[in-house]
Order: C-alpha cells, then sequence, then structure tokens
C-alpha cells in the first residue's frame, strides 16, 4: 500500500518536511515541474511559496508551451510571462520545448495513444520533482499528478495529441473519456522515462473549479485543506479526492460536481489499470 503522507498546515517549510519524509531524495539534474500560471489567474501557488522546496533539491524550474490562445503558447510570450510571475528571478529555468523537435516516448501498453511527445529538453534530466496545485479543472474535472505528468510535460504539440486522444485536429472535440486516459498513457511514459525517480507534492490550496491555466478563473469554493506527498502520483491524487469527499465544506458540493460532470475519477482508475501506482493508500497525518 503506498504511502501518502498529509499535514493540514500549509507553509512552504511544511512542503519540504512532506518531502522528506517520503525518503525519496532526488538526485542529479533535477527537473522541477510547476504550473506558472496564465497571465489574470489569480489561483495558482507563487514561486516564493515553492522556494524552500526546489532550493533544497537544487532543481531547475520546468514548463512547456500550451496548446491554446492566451500568454504561454508561443515561446517569446511564455518566457516574458515567467519573468512577470517571478519564476526566472528566483530559479533557474528551462521551457522544455522551447526549440523542437519534441522527445517522442513510447507507450506500448497504451490504452488510447502509443506515442507521447514532450518537450526535448526533458531528456537532460535525471529525476522530477512534480509540484501539483490540486484544484478543478473545466476538461479533466480535477488537475493534481497525474494532469502534471501528462499535459504538463507534454509539448505543445503533445498537448493537442493527448487532448486529441491521438488526433491533434481534435483537440476539442475527442470522445471525453479517451482524452481523461490519454491523460493516464502519457503520465506512464513520463513515470518510465525517469525509472521512478519522481516526488510528488500535491497542494490543496485555492481550491477553485477551474485550472491555473484560466485567465479569467473562478475564485475558490472551499476552504483549503492541506499538503500532500508521496511516490505515488495515483495514490495522491486518489487521497485528494477522497479528502475533498469528505469535507463538510458548504462549497464542497461545488467542487465535487465539477469532478464528476468531467467524470475525473476516471483518469484514476485508467492510470491504475496500467499499473504505474495504486489507488489503495495509507494516508500519515502529520501536525
Amino acid at each position: 500500500m503506498s504511502k501518502v503522507f498529509f499535514s493540514r498546515d500549509i507553509s512552504p517549510e511544511k512542503v519540504l518536511e512532506l518531502y522528506k519524509l517520503t525518503g525519496k531524495y532526488l538526485t542529479g539534474n533535477v527537473a522541477v515541474k510547476v504550473h506558472s500560471g496564465e497571465k489574470g489567474n489569480q489561483n495558482f501557488l507563487r514561486p516564493d511559496f515553492w522556494k524552500p522546496m526546489i532550493d533544497f533539491v537544487g532543481g531547475t524550474v520546468t514548463e512547456c508551451n500550451t496548446a491554446y490562445e492566451g500568454q504561454r503558447n508561443t515561446t517569446e510570450k511564455h518566457m516574458a510571462l515567467i519573468k512577470e510571475h517571478g519564476w526566472s528571478d528566483l530559479f533557474p529555468f528551462d521551457l522544455l520545448d522551447a526549440e523542437g523537435p519534441d522527445l517522442e516516448l513510447d507507450i506500448p501498453n497504451g490504452k488510447v495513444i502509443k506515442k507521447n511527445y514532450v518537450g526535448k529538453n526533458t531528456s537532460k534530466y535525471d529525476s522530477m520533482l512534480v509540484l501539483s496545485h490540486f484544484k478543478g479543472h473545466p476538461m479533466g474535472g480535477y488537475g493534481g499528478a497525474i494532469k502534471q505528468l501528462s499535459i504538463g510535460v507534454a509539448s505543445s504539440f503533445g498537448k493537442a495529441y493527448i487532448h486529441g486522444a491521438g488526433v491533434p485536429e481534435n483537440i476539442w472535440t475527442a470522445d471525453h473519456d479517451l482524452f481523461l486516459e490519454s491523460m493516464a498513457d502519457a503520465a506512464s511514459s513520463v513515470v518510465e522515462l525517469f525509472k521512478g525517480n519522481i516526488v510528488y507534492i500535491n497542494v490543496m490550496k485555492n481550491l477553485s473549479v477551474d485550472c491555473d491555466c484560466c485567465a479569467v478563473a473562478e475564485d475558490p469554493c472551499m476552504k483549503d485543506i492541506g499538503i500532500l506527498a508521496s511516490t505515488d502520483p495515483i495514490a495522491i491524487d486518489q487521497a485528494c479526492i477522497d479528502l475533498v469527499y469528505a469535507s463538510k465544506d458548504r462549497g464542497r458540493d461545488h467542487l465535487v460536481k465539477r469532478i464528476e460532470s468531467r467524470n475525473g475519477i476516471h483518469t484514476i482508475e485508467a492510470a491504475a489499470d496500467l499499473g504505474y501506482g495504486s489507488r489503495e493508500y495509507e494516508l500519515i497525518e502529520i501536525e
């Protein structure tokens, strides 16, 4: 049973404490996957919140271009926004797909897609720290570790490929469950690439039904819950979902409606079927 460490204390120091409790110390050239936040978004977690954690691993903050209109869909605009949001002032930064060609990863056991396309610079790194802001999502229902591994690490083309369930031209029109399964497929290839040298941190703060990719996002609908850390991306996302469902907060139903209306749990189901983690976990609460 996978271990998921949990604290209701949401602070930079607690992030680092929970990371250490996983027992997995990332070595070599460490890629730190963050969500850098779309321009105008009020909910994303700022660079200073992550600073003690990123400094500890000596990592390079990484992102990829988006596949939709906004301030992050070209390298030039994205790099300008990275500076505006303060990431490149505090940390080394690498836009993984700033230049092509993409790194192509095989997914021989994929349910829907057999290839994943990630930024070519991903190959420079020995391990990865996945820092996720857990919240709702307009398409996925929720966003957490699995989304960061899949859509987050994918290049701009790779994002369209996943959304389109293998047909980039169908980016917004593909069968919804096939899109969710494609996310699970893509995430498996990143886990395989790093041979398990990944640690996941999910922060349940600013719990909006919308993603940090939304320039105009709903304000948070329920109170903050806490921080989770694990070496299992499926267990950590399942634990977050369970904490939302167990909440007595009056805004809980609004977030649950978003998750259920998009069949969000199906991403976790598909990922578990692929076997790179488990929905069964031990939640270890830390004061």
